[in-house]
């Protein structure tokens, strides 16, 4: 009987881990980026310039649709190609080249920029990549104004995600080496 509900522990920890694992696995990127795949240039503006965001060769699959997202301090204002957002995190989307590249996308800041700046590239088949530009302040002095620090909620989902998923890991193991620890003493 004990051992029945082991086996049934074990079938219904490696059951609950498949269903939530699955979702990530589909979600996984069938191509890797070289390291250092995009490039921001200049990699320091005053508030209100504009940049160039691009991706090396092999950074995407060919002619397909790339989404471009910037995070950072009202990082909804950065125009991505002069279209602006009217949302929290400034997201477009442009297209790679036949040899996976991206071309240099104008990110145009506002005039009320200040910070550090995360711009992303990723494709349905593709990671992509990301690259940072600093917005000094105007005159070219420091900001006044002190660094924002830590996660809200939104970002704290993979690490609840990622904890749970070792957590049932860990309770896998625990219930496989309970099982093997009964029938080795059942043999004795």
């Amino acid at each position: 009987m004990k051992n029945k509900l082991l086996k049934a522990g074990v079938i219904a920890s490696v059951a609950a881990g498949a269903a939530l694992l699955a979702p990530a696995a589909a979600q996984a990127a069938t191509i890797y980026p070289p390291t250092n795949a995009c490039s921001i240039s200049p990699a320091t503006i005053t508030p209100g310039g504009t940049v160039d965001f691009s991706c090396g060769a092999g950074t995407f699959s060919a002619n397909e649709k790339v989404t471009i997202t910037i995070t950072g301090e009202d990082g909804a204002n950065v125009k991505i190609g002069f279209v602006k957002f009217a949302i929290s995190t400034a997201s477009g989307t442009s297209t790679s080249a036949a040899d996976g590249s991206l071309a240099a996308v104008p990110l145009a800041f506002p005039a009320d920029a200040s910070g550090a700046y995360n711009i992303a590239a990723v494709s349905p088949t593709s990671a992509g990549g990301t690259a940072s530009v600093a917005v000094a302040a105007a005159g070219g002095g420091s900001s006044a104004e002190l660094p924002v620090t830590g996660m809200d909620s939104s970002q704290l989902l993979g690490f609840w995600i990622g904890g749970g998923a070792l957590v049932l890991a860990g309770g896998a193991f625990a219930v496989a080496a309970s099982v093997r620890r009964n029938r080795k003493q059942a043999r004795a």
